[in-house]
């Protein structure tokens, strides 16, 4: 046998062997079936990661106004597949970024809105994307539609199986899916308002297209949960969505999602019940999608609250021994800790009352639960001791809207006065999902801290517009869609047409609760102003509220109406639920020049963390940065300036031996500019 210093000899000669032929892939969205964003790649260290340099570029040129690039580049065997702005799929060579092919799924007439979607599948020899309701499948070798799927269509229907009129659906799928065994397991993202499609969990068989399973996330007569809405709810009811993506434990058969709230966001008369399984945490078997286990983190949501990320699978321990376990952040900054098998919480909880619901025909939960540890990375309640005292003018603005949306409680339901809920919508965790160490237990999460503003009115029935369209295009610009003034200038009637009859992506589908006379009135309307005539018919799907305002809370300025910090970063330790430490994370530009550092701003995207001592994020909305941190104590070692916010997780991989970092700086969140660059860094 070996003498230890001449075993420590071969280990070595063999390390760096294998480092000098090595091609280490980052195979599938964040990184591995588990979503835990870790690494064992080892040559970009603590020791000389601020040396890391730019080493390739790669413009797609399909940024336009407003458009966002969420893509996490999935790479394998030194080819990187990715999306554009546009949803133009590519492949370029990994260690160049040169170009191999291109795929545009709409030939070159892309129109716009902007959408949203964070990657593709690879697999066998395929890649899986969408692009709105179309679910591709393209040769990985040459970006051709691959044979024998969709019935040689080149694309499955993601409207089709939910037991709908197709036409009046809106559904895509703004997170990749997750293949077990010859199964492309996916979620969709689904509209906020009604109409809206349901949430269905669905396998795909990878060759055909087929569907093998369901799941229905609004449940059916005689399925678990279906007494938690009411009886014909599961007929039109909406959302309950995992549009934040699939998590699959390969091992052991099971599949995990997280889901979103159901539709209407922010009013319930029409779901008065729990609405199980939205807001929940949801364990299925793979290879049946039969019911495992179940965890309903927030009970019949009225805030938008939804689960922001997919779970995330971890080991800790308790009492010496390991457990496995599901890590899920959420939108209010707690984190919840599950066994992975039973779906029992490992750390306890405690409910808390909740004020009544104000709005008429709509009903609160009695109580709410939330995790005693960990603690919240985020601040649980806005006071007017949080207020911003950036300048006194800032203050008196702030204060202002403050008073004249009272909201007593964190929990106070929506109504015709306004409220501000906090954490906002975009709180707390994002899509972008936690890091996991799994050789110290640490979870990794970067939060933002906004405030957001909603004001709910009775909707207005007079008109088709104030009916259907003023909800999320009212005459003020909110972030659930843009202003149509000036419509016209952007889009073709033709274009316009399109975007009423069958939706786009979170926009519903009005081709089946509005006809084609009232679809080109409202054309007509958007065109040249003349007001529609019809009035609208009734239809299951018309609720007698609607939101009126739904913006970010801030000053006169344009800066978060609250005292920093804005955004943070934070290492949590699941093994005892203890915070480890907590950051400021981010930076306005213009404050900074001015002195004003620190603050943080909002960010969206995760980071990877390293085994040998890094956690590397970009994520920050205004700053357009990525960094590097020293994982034990957030301490900085390297930043670097990117083209656009890279408001995504970055992918790390190996080409014959050298490691690289590549970031989609796709920019465009909350009025930052616009990018479409891939921006790769390594080593000199």
């Amino acid at each position: 046998m070996p003498q230890p210093r001449i075993r420590t000899l071969l280990a070595c000669a063999a390390l760096l062997s294998a480092c000098a032929r090595d091609t280490v892939d980052w195979p599938v969205y964040q990184g591995s079936d588990d979503k835990t964003h870790y690494t064992t790649l080892a040559q970009i260290s603590p020791a000389n990661v601020a040396t890391l340099r730019e080493a390739w570029r790669y413009d797609t040129k399909d940024a336009f106004p407003g458009s966002e690039m969420q893509s996490n580049a999935v790479v394998i065997d030194g080819v990187l597949y990715a999306m554009s702005p546009k949803q133009r799929a590519f492949a370029l060579d990994a260690a160049t970024g040169k170009e191999r092919w291109s795929f545009d799924p709409t030939n070159g007439k892309f129109t716009g809105p902007r959408i949203r979607y964070r990657g593709g599948v690879v697999h066998d020899g395929r890649v899986y994307f969408n692009y709105r309701y179309r679910l591709f499948s393209l040769d990985a070798a040459t970006g051709k539609p691959a044979a024998g799927w969709g019935s040689d269509s080149g694309w499955v229907d993601l409207r089709a199986g939910l037991d709908r009129p197709v036409a009046g659906l809106s559904v895509s799928a703004s997170t990749p899916g997750t293949v077990y065994r010859d199964m492309l397991i996916i979620g969709t993202s689904v509209p906020e308002a009604l109409p809206s499609a349901p949430g269905d969990i669905r396998a795909y068989d990878v060759k055909t297209g087929a569907i093998r399973w369901t799941f229905h996330t609004i449940p059916r007569p005689g399925e678990a949960g279906y007494e938690t809405w009411p009886p014909e709810a599961w007929k039109v009811a909406g959302g309950a969505n995992a549009w934040s993506g699939v998590t699959v434990d390969q091992q052991r058969g099971m599949v995990f999602f997280a889901t979103g709230s159901a539709s209407f966001d922010f009013y319930g008369a029409n779901r008065v019940g729990d609405n199980l399984f939205a807001n929940s945490i949801v364990a299925l078997d793979a290879a049946t999608g039969r019911l495992r286990w179940y965890f309903q983190g927030l009970k019949h949501d009225l805030w938008d609250r939804d689960f922001p990320a997919a779970p995330t699978l971890v080991t800790v321990q308790r009492n010496g021994k390991p457990v496995d376990a599901v890590a899920q952040i959420t939108k209010t900054g707690h984190v919840w800790l599950l066994d992975r098998e039973t779906g029992a919480e490992l750390f306890p909880s405690e409910w808390k009352p909740m004020p009544r619901a104000e709005l008429a025909g709509d009903v609160t939960a009695d109580s709410q639960r939330f995790p005693t540890l960990p603690k919240p990375f985020a601040r649980q309640a806005l006071t007017e001791e949080l207020l911003t005292d950036r300048t006194p003018e800032a203050h008196a603005a702030a204060l202002k809207i403050f008073k004249e949306n009272p909201t007593p409680h964190p929990f106070t339901p929506p109504n015709e006065k306004g409220i501000i809920i906090f954490p906002g919508v975009d709180g707390g965790g994002e899509y972008g999902g936690p890091a996991f160490d799994p050789k110290t237990g640490m979870l990794y999460v970067n939060s933002n801290e906004m405030g957001w503003i909603l004001k709910i009115v009775p909707r207005e029935e007079r008109s088709l517009f104030g009916a259907y369209c003023a909800e999320c295009h009212g005459s003020k610009s909110s972030p659930v869609g843009p202003t149509l003034t000036g419509v016209a200038k952007r889009l073709s009637r033709e274009q316009i047409t399109n975007a009423i009859r069958s939706g786009t992506g979170r926009m519903p589908a009005f081709a089946t609760a509005l006809g084609d006379s009232s679809i080109a009135e409202l054309t007509e309307y958007l065109v040249s102003g003349k007001p529609p005539t019809r009035t609208p018919k009734s239809v299951p799907t018309f609720l007698k509220y609607r939101n009126t305002t739904f913006d970010i809370f801030l000053d006169h300025e344009g800066y978060p109406a609250i005292k920093p910090p804005w955004g943070t970063l934070n290492a949590i330790d699941l093994n005892s639920g203890e915070t480890r430490w907590a950051i400021p994370f981010g930076e306005y530009p213009a404050l900074a020049a001015k002195g004003m550092t620190q603050t943080g701003s909002d960010n969206y995207g995760g980071a990877i963390v390293t085994e040998n001592g890094l956690l590397i994020i970009a994520a920050t909305t205004y700053d357009n940065k990525i960094r590097a941190f020293d994982k034990s104590n957030g301490r900085l070692l390297w930043e670097a300036l990117l083209p656009a916010a890279g408001n995504t997780t970055p992918s790390t991989y190996m080409v014959d031996g050298k490691q690289y970092i590549v970031i989609a700086c796709g920019g465009g969140k909350n009025g930052a500019p616009s990018g479409g660059s891939y921006v790769a860094f390594a080593l000199p």
